[in-house]
């Protein structure tokens, strides 16, 4: 059902945990399946140096929250911009139909903590 990629999300995550004095953050809940995602960000020179996923949810969540701060870390705030959810997708080897509503939560939490930076 889920890939080798997303269950090495899940069971080994990535960054996992809260910055400590985070420049961002946010928290977004997926209202139909209850899921929670929040992400929190310290950037320096532009670049996000570290960024940290806390999740509530199930495996795809997990693992997407997981991936986002892999692709985002070391990226400057306007590339992290640029990320799309089909990079997140290929990043976990795929998702079954009924569970990429973990994709655009990851997304949408990385747009809004982003959207709280100074451009």
């Amino acid at each position: 059902m889920y890939s080798a990629e997303v269950l090495d999300h899940f069971e080994h995550p990535r960054n996992a945990g809260t910055v400590a004095e985070a420049d961002a953050s946010a928290r977004i809940e997926n209202p139909a399946c209850g899921d929670v995602l929040e992400l929190t960000v310290k950037v320096d020179g532009g670049r996000i140096a570290e960024i940290r996923f806390r999740a509530k949810g199930c495996v795809a969540a997990m693992a997407c929250g997981s991936a986002v701060t892999e692709l985002a870390r070391g990226k400057t705030v306007a590339e992290a911009r640029k990320l799309s959810r089909e990079e997140v997708l290929r990043e976990v080897g795929g998702l079954p139909a009924a569970s990429t509503h973990a994709s655009h939560l990851a997304m949408d939490t990385l747009a809004a903590m982003l959207g709280k930076l100074s451009r």
